[in-house]
């Protein structure tokens, strides 16, 4: 399977430049500007707008299933000729759960705990965001494993901006 890179919104360039990407998944707030790289066509592109909250918050868009919904479409329809870029605002918790999100929809197969130890050793700052893995956990039939996995790994290291890493 081609690689999904992920990182903060502040790296999106650089990191598909780098990587070859060709499509990108933005999680990211409404309020939030994001400049698409001229690598990515505009139909391959995911603009999923939502708040970094795992409970509803007045003024804020919780996470919800039709989001999930989107995203798991958006990466079955994904060609994988080359690297898909997730990110976020800081590349820490909403990329870190959507990319979580895509190798368990596109490998079954793969064990849940796994990928989540994966990720933490990828990058010491990841917290995948616990309703967005909850809800996709539920949606594809992971019998909690998936949100099991996550909370094993726990909270990442503190930061303003996550480390990037490739899956």
């Amino acid at each position: 399977m081609p690689r999904i890179e992920v990182c903060a919104l502040s790296r999106i360039e650089e990191v598909a430049h780098a990587a070859g990407a060709r499509s990108m998944v933005t999680l990211i707030n409404d309020s939030s500007t994001v400049a698409r790289p001229k690598t990515i066509a505009p139909e391959r592109h995911l603009q999923l707008s939502m708040s970094d909250i795992t409970a509803p918050l007045d003024g804020h868009v919780s996470p919800e299933e039709s989001h999930v919904a989107q995203l798991l479409d958006f990466v079955r329809a994904w060609d994988r000729a080359q690297p898909l870029l997730i990110h976020c605002y800081a590349g820490v918790s909403r990329s870190t759960a959507a990319a979580f999100i895509a190798v368990c929809a596109l490998k079954p197969e793969a064990p849940e705990s796994g990928l989540a130890q994966r990720i933490r050793a990828l990058s010491p700052t990841a917290t995948p965001n616990a309703r967005l893995v909850a809800l996709a956990d539920d949606m594809l039939g992971r019998r909690g494993r998936m949100s099991a996995a996550v909370e094993a790994i726990g909270r990442g290291a503190d930061c303003f901006e996550g480390v990037a890493f490739a899956l």
